[in-house]
């Protein structure tokens, strides 16, 4: 099955999506138990921990961490964004820096000012998209146009806008009261919609995952060892303190084997932990190859994360050879909703 293909679905009684590029799994979304990524809530500051610079805050759905607290007191109500997903046991993280995602627009209450993505680049069309921006904004509210804006109807976009900066203001004057969920994050269909922009196929028929061989895939996600082109493999194991990513040959003996085997895992490596749902501290094991070969193999890794939508930091290269990198927990782990 050639080109994009986006599948939404149901799977285990939570609502999900999959996009499958060329008959692979290259991303994957579904719904939890715990508040989605965006979810807003009126909180009170309960305590705070000084040792990591921040305060445990109570809301309706259980205590969440807020971090740069200065100037916020005890008892104090304000309003904060959940901003990823909380390991099991430990407190929701949250920011008071609310944004206000949709397809088309990002709402910046905390930031004002009119931005076009960077990845817009003909002048034209970014003079264009800024009228618009001019045109539909009201209010002290940033604006972010992002890369999807480019070439679309002038409607659509100022539609997506307005409605954007009307949540954001109905929410800004909803600052007094008892703690209380004022919104809530999207859903995984309405994620694959708003994230997922390029052309593609949309299924939408029940059992669809089925029919696309996506429930495979998943299958294929849940097992540790994954073959790599070539003959090498790698196996993605995730603990308590970090994500272990061993990366191994095979049956291949030649010189370059090693860096073979590493590329390979390069491009690999971000599809593997975002349809896992893996975020925290990744350390790579990576096969032997020569150090006059870790330019290269870093080149290729942070050109297959450019594309990535979680946030991530390559940290480098340790004194045993390892290579570490942080990425944000902005999804629930795979293994935590799949049973």
């Amino acid at each position: 099955m050639n080109g994009r293909t986006i599948v939404l679905d149901q799977l285990q009684g939570r609502r999900a999506a999959a996009l499958m590029i060329d008959g692979i799994l290259d991303d994957f979304l579904i719904d939890s138990d715990q508040p989605a990524p965006g979810t807003v809530y009126r909180a009170r500051a309960d305590r705070p921990i000084k040792g990591q610079g921040g305060m445990f805050l109570s809301t309706p759905d259980g205590p969440a961490f807020l971090r740069q607290v200065k100037g916020l007191a005890p008892g104090q109500v304000l309003l904060v964004q959940v901003t990823g997903h909380a390991e099991p046991g430990k407190a929701m993280p949250v920011t008071q820096k609310l944004l206000f995602k949709s397809r088309y627009a990002i709402a910046t209450p905390d930031a004002p000012g009119l931005n076009i993505s960077r990845t817009i680049r003909d002048d034209a069309e970014r003079d264009r998209l800024l009228e618009i921006a001019h045109r539909a904004t009201e209010g002290g509210t940033g604006l972010i146009l992002r890369s999807v804006c480019d070439g679309a109807a002038d409607e659509d976009i100022i539609d997506d806008i307005r409605e954007m900066q009307a949540t954001a203001r109905h929410l800004l004057t909803d600052q007094e009261g008892d703690p209380e969920r004022l919104l809530d994050g999207d859903d995984a269909h309405i994620r694959a919609w708003r994230d997922w922009t390029d052309p593609a196929d949309i299924v939408t028929a029940p059992g669809g995952f089925e029919t696309h061989g996506v429930l495979d895939a998943l299958d294929a996600a849940r097992a540790a060892r994954v073959p790599l082109p070539q003959g090498g493999h790698l196996f993605v194991e995730p603990t308590r303190a970090l994500v272990a990513v061993d990366i191994n040959t095979g049956q291949d003996t030649s010189l370059a084997a090693g860096l073979k085997a590493n590329l390979a895992a390069a491009r690999s490596i971000p599809r593997l932990l975002r349809i896992r749902g893996l975020g925290g501290q990744v350390t790579l094991d990576l096969a032997p190859m020569a150090k006059k070969d870790r330019r290269g193999f870093e080149m290729a890794l942070r050109a297959t994360f450019r594309s990535d939508p979680e946030e991530t930091t390559l940290a480098g290269w340790t004194p045993l050879g390892h290579y570490e990198l942080q990425r944000k927990r902005g999804r629930v782990p795979l293994s935590e909703v799949l049973t």
